[in-house]
């Protein structure tokens, strides 16, 4: 690791003060508890926690899909709350590369057409080129053509990536992104997560709940509650 501090970095993200709550009447709970993170240009985070803790919802309000009912979120230097919901959408385009669980790939879409999608929205005239190099980096320049339904999970979760790192986004944020994967398919992807986070120097935040796969990050932060219950440097962060 290098030795300058990430906390002596350009933050990539800053909350401050942030609560949200979910829910309606009787339902709503109280999800995220005055959380003050700051996360550093060029940082890999691990968000771990009990379930219920508030990780994956802490991921959703980085990434502008849940917008905060109090205290401040700024991104890539960006205020989010000023922002409506197309400004949001356009500046998730060009910063932010998200990787969910369950892939989320447009069925009726080919491999090649689903990673082109965040690139041709973005305008770039290049984006089936980028698209078939990101696809091959990842090890599927043979099945450009295939649709979600003829690949493997691991592979659709392959597509994904390639999606998530197309339009060379400054943070990358992963929700559990082996979760659906067979333990050796859930490798293949991890390797491939820090290799695109290493190689471009994005800002990685990662969900998960191996202990282990935390480690490998710059700073594990733990949430309990909905709250931050400490944020310490991992015992094997490159």
């Amino acid at each position: 690791m290098n030795d300058t501090s990430f906390a002596e970095r350009r933050p990539a993200i800053a909350l401050s003060g942030v609560n949200l709550s979910l829910g309606r009447g009787a339902a709503r709970v109280h999800i995220l508890k005055d959380i003050d993170l700051h996360i550093g240009s060029g940082e890999a985070v691990g968000l771990v926690g009990p379930s219920g803790s508030g990780k994956s919802t802490l991921l959703m309000v980085m990434a502008g899909l849940e917008r905060a009912d109090a205290g401040s979120v700024a991104v890539a230097g960006q205020d989010l709350g000023p922002m409506d919901e197309d400004a949001l959408a356009r500046f998730r385009g060009r910063n932010i590369g998200i990787v969910f669980q369950s892939f989320h790939l447009i069925p009726t879409m080919t491999a090649l057409e689903n990673v082109s999608v965040p690139l041709e929205l973005a305008g770039n005239p290049d984006a089936f080129r980028i698209a078939q190099d990101e696809l091959a980096k990842v090890g599927l320049g043979e099945r450009l053509s295939h649709y979600p339904a003829q690949l493997s999970g691991g592979e659709q979760q392959r597509v994904a990536l390639a999606r998530a790192l197309a339009p060379s986004p400054a943070i990358l944020v992963a929700d559990e992104p082996t979760g659906n994967l067979d333990e050796g398919t859930g490798k293949q992807i991890i390797e491939l997560l820090f290799k695109g986070h290493v190689e471009r120097g994005t800002t990685l935040i990662l969900v998960t709940h191996d202990t282990a796969l935390a480690q490998r990050c710059d700073r594990i932060v733990r949430l309990r509650s909905g709250r931050v219950e400490s944020a310490e440097r991992a015992r094997m962060g490159a």
